[in-house]
Formats: C-alpha cells, structure tokens, sequence
C-alpha cells in the first residue's frame, strides 16, 4: 500500500504497532460523538489493527502523521469495492482546526481518484459541519440519500 504525502503531513500504511500511539490520540471520548462507541484500548486497538491490515485487500487504512507536531494525529480509510470507494477520517482533538482533517481527506481522495476509483462516497452525520466541510473541499457533494441517520456524500469521476 502507498504512503502518501501534502504538505502538512504523511498517510503512512496502518500497522498493529501503531495501535500505541493511536490509542492516545483517539482516547477523547467526544470525538465518538458523531460516530458512537468510544475510545478502545490500546490491546483492542490493537486486536483491531490486526484485523484491519489481515483483512481484504479492499481495505485500505492509514495513519495520519503530522509533519509540523512530529507525530500521529488520527487516521483515513477507504473501503474499495467494484470501482467505489467508502471514505472516513478522523484526526485527534487537540489537532482540530489546523487543516490536517481537510488535508487527509483531499490527499486520501485524490490517491483514490488516480486509482481510478469512479465514485467516492462518505457518510456524514447532519450535524457534523467540520466534516461536511472535509468533504466539500475533497470534490464529495451532498446526496438527498441517507443512511443510519447520516447523508451520502458523494463524488464520481468519469472512467473510460
């Protein structure tokens, strides 16, 4: 899998070992406002990585590493299958505000696009304007459809 690389920071393949540092940066229990559950531990983050990194190639994660703070500040993923790919990102609390979400989001679709991935999708909750707002700035587009409570954002390329 690529590292992918702005400016502002560095989308590094996801490993289990990141589960250490990724556990801290993702241990604000109002960061799960939007998405539900809460902060993991760091063994089941762990457990989880495991998983993730074993799991179908169409599972695509990345840790996001900020060139500025020298260190990790949340993650990217994208679930490929048949020429779509589902998006999500997340970025820490204390690294809010500074652009990094906008960055890995743009960063993560532009790789997707040249992939020639056709169409992009995330699943925003309506309340949610930081995302939203990630999502916009990344070429996705609100859609009138909804799933679990959350509107589909979408962006779809021409293929030939």
């Amino acid at each position: 899998m690529d590292t992918i690389e702005t400016p502002l920071l560095v989308l590094l393949p996801l490993r289990p070992e990141h589960a250490d540092e990724m556990a801290v940066v993702l241990s604000d229990p109002d960061l799960h406002l939007f998405t539900g559950g809460a902060p993991l531990t760091v063994r089941e983050l762990r457990a989880r990585y495991e998983r993730l990194v074993a799991g179908p190639s169409g599972w695509r994660n990345w840790v996001v590493w900020s060139r500025e703070e020298r260190c990790l500040v949340g993650y990217v993923q994208a679930t490929i299958d048949d020429g779509t790919a589902e998006v999500a990102w997340v970025i820490g609390t204390p690294w809010q505000g500074r652009g990094l979400a906008r960055a890995a989001g743009e960063a993560l679709v532009g790789w997707l696009v040249r992939q020639g991935i056709g169409t992009i999708v995330a699943h925003i909750h309506p309340d949610h304007a930081a995302s939203a707002a990630v999502a916009a700035s990344a070429g996705l587009r609100p859609t009138d459809r909804w799933n679990d409570g959350e509107v589909r954002w979408e962006r779809t390329e021409r293929t030939t």
